[in-house]
């Protein structure tokens, strides 16, 4: 448990940012899907799953270019 808490207390700014992505996303996908169909039933649908899937793949893609940026910051001081 102690292993969960250190991972969301040093990640804390990118779940709050990608928070605020995916409700944002959500909105913008919402519309979308609306202006598309005519139904609010299958944009509610679009919307809950499509920036469900973008926010947990943008998470991973911060991860990615965070460590990119210590390697390079590594590489830099050497």
């Amino acid at each position: 448990m102690i292993h969960v808490q250190k991972f969301v207390n040093n990640n804390q700014r990118m779940f709050k940012k990608t928070l605020s992505y995916y409700f944002m996303h959500l909105v913008v996908a919402m519309a979308v899907g609306y202006l598309v169909t005519g139904s609010w039933a299958m944009a509610v649908a679009f919307s809950l799953l499509e920036p469900t899937v973008q926010a947990v793949a943008f998470f991973f893609h911060e991860k990615v270019w965070e460590r990119k940026d210590s390697k390079q910051l590594g590489e830099a001081t050497v």
